[in-house]
């Protein structure tokens, strides 16, 4: 008798040992641990910023408390973008992103040297293309040093325009607004 629970011992040891690195190895014990509050858009360019949806508001409601500044997500009121260079708007910027498009903003009254070059032969702008999340479009921000490129719920901040990243960012976030997140 003590040899057949020793076998059955064994057995079950064997199925448990077996159970455990079919289940390590298939990631399974490790597939709930993601970050919560992050949805769809998983790893990409830039820093990522929870979803904060693109609930839409009428004109003169109250405007909420982002989570970033510039903000990457968030209720707005839908305000298209209609020229490129110009300071936008938080809705403005909100929809664009909202849509697809990217953004990229600088502090000077100007694009610094070589932003709208990059800009233009990645995806020029035209209120067309904007509606329709396909441009990246360049905005005046006060206070802002360098440039910071931004996509919905996504952030890249770099010190000049000759940074290979804004281009990488740009290429990966175009087109992948709200609905592609949500």
């Amino acid at each position: 008798m003590p040899r057949l629970i020793e076998r059955l011992l064994i057995v079950l040891a064997s199925l448990g040992i077996a159970i455990g690195v079919i289940a390590l190895l298939s990631g399974g014990l490790l597939a709930a641990h993601d970050a919560p509050g992050i949805t769809g858009s998983g790893s990409g360019p830039g820093v990522g910023f929870p979803d904060q949806g693109a609930a839409l508001l009428r004109p003169g409601d109250l405007q909420p408390v982002y989570d970033s500044n510039p903000p990457t997500s968030g209720p707005h009121v839908p305000v298209p973008v209609t020229s490129d260079g110009a300071q936008l708007s938080d809705y403005q910027l909100l929809q664009a992103l909202e849509v697809g498009d990217v953004v990229f903003m600088y502090g000077t009254p100007g694009p610094p040297s070589g932003l709208a070059r990059l800009a233009n032969s990645i995806a020029p702008f035209t209120p067309a293309l904007a509606a329709t999340g396909g441009s990246v479009i360049l905005a005046t921000r006060p206070g802002t040093v360098g440039v910071i490129a931004l996509a919905w719920t996504r952030m890249l901040h770099v010190a000049s325009v000759s940074d290979p990243q804004l281009r990488s960012f740009a290429e990966y976030w175009l087109g992948r607004g709200y609905a592609y997140a949500g």
